[in-house]
């Protein structure tokens, strides 16, 4: 049987994250959403998004990447929310039969004004 293999990476807010004021949040929500962005474009990511009501309330984000663990861990570093000390990262491998998923060719929001058009 043919496999597809992807990464999975999750993001996770630090416990000693930065306080910051609410515009400081807002611009750096964007920030970080308009890295994601380039991502896709680039190539790399092929689907990424919040996870809505986690319980354990520090997962943050859930993504799928074409690169390997390794590679994915390094362009999150990237990040500037991750630069910022907001998240931390985790990426595993993943792998399901092919053929099984496809992912279409639309466009991520690059900031929170875009998700509410």
């Amino acid at each position: 049987m043919n496999f597809d293999r992807f990464t999975i990476a999750l993001l996770f807010l630090r416990k000693d994250a930065p306080q910051l004021e609410p515009d400081a949040e807002a611009q750096l929500q964007d920030a970080h959403m308009a890295f994601l962005a380039d991502l896709q474009q680039a190539g790399h990511l092929l689907a990424a998004g919040p996870v809505m009501g986690a319980p354990d309330r520090e997962l943050r984000g859930f993504s799928i990447f074409r690169a390997g663990p390794e590679e994915a861990a390094q362009l999150h570093q990237s990040d500037p929310a991750v630069r910022a000390g907001r998240y931390r990262v985790e990426t595993y491998p993943w792998m399901l039969p092919g053929d099984v998923l496809s992912f279409g060719s639309g466009r991520f929001p690059r900031s929170m004004a875009d998700v509410q058009r």
